[in-house]
């Protein structure tokens, strides 16, 4: 593992169990999905540009000594948080080896880690900012994150989160439910679950509301072929295994059709944007 000196690994990551009954993919396929991904991913990356740029700008005034990534795929707000605070220390996390490969020769960050948001592999109280873009919908457990950012932040620190939460894709999840009712969407919690999680997890909710984001694409190719250059096709439990049918393909693209707007075929994704601060000490 890499030697963060100060932030030295301390915490060994714990192996995930596999659970086939959770509504949310298996970890181990979002990494190699994601791995897979890493060359493609920033070329179709517009909502995840947007996604992060707006909860940058939710940040508050601070000078971090010490910032961490959390999720930092191909490193592109990893660069940007080196730039916003060029005297900090920088930490690039991300489940996936294949993006931090990717990464890495692109520079930003002092140091690159691979590790799971849900057993952070870093020692108490080591950063003082935590940036997470698009990356927490992939856990399982929250409640765990919650605890391990809490752990992981200075008193006074701040976690900056963006996550996606239950509507998002629902066109593309109707239209797949009116062919054969099977799991073809990614599952996503309910926006009252993280409520509850962030209320729960003893640092201070500075906002946290969820705001839509609708992308067009002239064709339901168009957007299947985006979401597998992106690592986030469907990986959930469920889903139905081997090829499409041409006919199911079909039905889909014709159920799709009823959604049709001027601008294209609509692409809705509720993206939560959340800030929490670690109470100060004393």
């Amino acid at each position: 593992m890499t030697d963060l000196s100060h932030c030295a690994v301390l915490k060994a990551v714990k192996q995930q169990q596999a659970n086939a009954q959770s509504r949310l993919p298996d970890k181990r396929q979002v990494a190699a999905s994601f791995s897979k991904a890493a060359a493609s991913y920033d070329s179709v990356a517009q909502l995840q540009r947007a996604v992060g740029s707006e909860l940058m700008s939710l940040l508050p005034e601070m000078r971090p000594a010490r910032w961490l990534d959390l999720g930092s795929g191909t490193g592109y707000f990893s660069r940007m948080l080196a730039e916003r605070f060029p005297q900090s220390e920088g930490v690039a996390l991300d489940i996936a080896q294949g993006m931090l490969a990717h990464a890495r020769p692109l520079g930003g960050p002092q140091h690159y880690v691979a590790g799971d948001a849900e057993s952070l592999p870093l020692r108490d109280g080591c950063v003082d900012l935590m940036f997470s873009s698009l990356a927490l919908q992939w856990c399982s457990d929250f409640a765990s994150v919650l605890a391990e950012a809490s752990r992981v932040l200075q008193p006074g620190g701040v976690l900056a989160f963006a996550s996606l939460c239950v509507g998002t894709l629902y066109e593309l999840r109707d239209s797949w439910q009116a062919v054969d009712g099977l799991v073809h969407v990614n599952r996503f919690r309910e926006f009252e679950e993280y409520q509850r999680l962030c209320a729960a997890s003893g640092m201070q909710v500075r906002s946290l509301h969820v705001q839509p984001h609708v992308l067009h694409y002239p064709d339901v190719r168009s957007l299947t072929h985006e979401l597998k250059a992106l690592g986030a096709h469907n990986i959930n439990p469920g889903r139905p295994g081997g090829l499409t049918g041409r006919a199911r393909i079909q039905a889909l693209i014709a159920a799709y059709e009823g959604f049709r707007q001027e601008e294209g075929l609509p692409a809705t994704y509720q993206v939560i944007y959340a800030v929490l601060e670690k109470p100060a000490a004393g």
